[in-house]
């Protein structure tokens, strides 16, 4: 029989009491009619913008993602990442997670650009591609990429960029 992992003698057996069991659990405080529903993507730049601290929009990259049941309702926001004035890191396994732990069906995502501009970058294109085709996987929809600035904002679903 193949042994999964080299180091392990084997004669060695885990003591049975050393199994975890893993139990997940979502429970939203919020009552689903009341909790706002995304049908466009104004919908969602009103909700990031409540959520982003205005006061660094213009200074540093920030990355964050808005969770929906099937019915477009919002579940909730995660921030996922703050990096510096041209950039920040995501990681798609992260933002999965969070959207599987709470049984998202549908994702938004967004980003500010410092700068102002709000022309995608290859960077922006390529995780938002990355991210839709691992969410797929998981049939989890990704609705929209936004790029915000202070008093704009692009949505790549608007574009045909999804």
């Amino acid at each position: 029989m193949k042994n999964y992992n080299s180091t392990t003698q084997e004669n060695e057996q885990p003591h049975w009491s050393a199994l975890q069991e893993v139990q997940l659990s979502y429970r939203n405080k919020l009552n689903t009619s009341l909790r706002p529903k995304v049908c466009q993507a104004e919908d969602a730049l009103n909700l990031f913008r409540t959520v982003w601290n205005v006061d660094e929009m213009e200074l540093v990259e920030s990355f964050k993602m808005l969770l929906l049941n099937n019915a477009n309702r919002v579940l909730g926001v995660y921030h996922a990442s703050t990096g510096g004035t041209t950039g920040t890191i995501v990681d798609v396994r992260i933002l999965l997670t969070v959207a599987l732990k709470c049984n998202s069906c549908k994702i938004l995502i967004a980003h500010n650009h410092p700068s102002g501009n709000l022309t995608p970058s290859t960077a922006d294109l390529k995780i938002t591609e990355r991210l839709r085709d691992a969410a797929k996987l998981m049939d989890i929809t990704l609705l929209d990429h936004l790029i915000i600035t202070t008093d704009n904002y692009h949505s790549f679903a608007n574009y045909g960029l999804i």
